[in-house]
């Protein structure tokens, strides 16, 4: 059977302009947002359309990928009321943020810091849900705890009994952070436990991995993030046996990003978001660390860009075939 691929939120890198060129070429089930984060009243509209600009094209990417916002808070109500509104605006559902490890949203109180406490995160997937109509589905992105993983069974239970719909499990703690290995085996714990269907997620950097993940776990579906930024194509590599890209198609990828980056006049993002792209393309192509080590000093578009078509023209210049003789 082909497992289902989601696309996993992955902040400051997983825009609309990398959910778009990565949907073009994948045929994901769903992707994530980035999260947007809920303090203490409710968005304003341009605030999800900015964060998920496929509002306008009812949720979906320009090929057609559905969308699903994320949300990030602590406060019930509050995240209740602006689910709904992403709802009504247009998002695939809604998800809800358990597992971001980042210091500064922890310090104040969001994302993995609810891991420690699961009676807070009963409380905000029961508002949500009930915020929410139920043809949409409410889904909630987890670790296996805080400190330790000792709470996992306990974590995953309220967002069970909270009324989610499905459970996505990254197999870490949030003090693991990203560090391997991912404890898949506590997903199969879990999953045997809950009646909602579970996603699998950590450590899928190949199709083999995939399935390594799969049959420890159990799992039909799991979510892809840094791995499908190493690997673009990696999503049809699982689904269907394609063949990872090249090099040379990664680096075109990446140029067709960059135009359309400066087409969506965005581009004063760009620089951070290309190199952080860059530290994901380290771990499978070794061509990218080089070509790195030369853009990283450019602060300014223009510049990474040149540097990108260089790159591109000297590949052709050596893939030439006067040049392999």
């Amino acid at each position: 059977m082909t497992p289902k691929v989601i696309l996993a939120p992955m902040e400051g890198v997983v825009d609309d302009l990398m959910r778009d060129i990565l949907s073009s070429i994948n045929d994901f089930d769903l992707l994530v947002t980035e999260f947007v984060r809920v303090v203490d009243m409710p968005l304003p509209d341009k605030v999800f359309y900015r964060l998920c600009p496929e509002l306008a094209n009812a949720g979906y990417t320009p090929s057609g990928t559905p969308v699903r916002v994320q949300l990030l808070g602590q406060d019930p109500d509050m995240l209740a009321i602006n689910a709904h509104r992403a709802v009504e605006l247009g998002s695939h559902g809604i998800d809800i943020n358990f597992g971001c490890p980042a210091k500064l949203v922890n310090r104040s109180k969001g994302g993995a810091a609810l891991l420690q406490y699961p009676e807070q995160i009963y409380k905000i997937v029961k508002a949500m849900r009930e915020a929410v109509s139920p043809q949409h589905p409410v889904t909630a992105k987890v670790r296996l705890g805080y400190e330790d993983k000792s709470a996992y069974l306990e974590i995953a239970d309220a967002v069970a009994q909270g009324g989610a719909n499905e459970i996505a499990v990254h197999a870490r703690s949030k003090v693991d952070g990203y560090k391997p290995p991912a404890y898949w085996e506590y997903i199969a714990h879990i999953r045997q436990r809950l009646s909602i269907p579970v996603i699998a997620n950590g450590e899928i950097w190949s199709a083999e991995d995939a399935q390594r993940c799969i049959d420890v776990t159990g799992c039909d579906t799991v979510m892809i993030g840094r791995g499908a930024i190493s690997l673009p194509n990696l999503a049809a590599s699982i689904k269907t046996g394609e063949v990872p890209y090249s090099w040379e198609q990664t680096l075109q990828l990446m140029l067709n990003y960059s135009q359309r980056e400066l087409s969506s006049r965005k581009s004063c993002y760009y620089p951070a978001r290309i190199k952080q792209w860059f530290s994901y393309l380290n771990r499978q192509y070794p061509q990218a660390d080089q070509l790195f080590r030369e853009l990283r000093v450019f602060k300014d578009t223009d510049s990474i860009v040149q540097c990108l078509n260089q790159a591109m023209e000297s590949l052709h210049t050596n893939n030439s075939p006067k040049n392999k003789y």
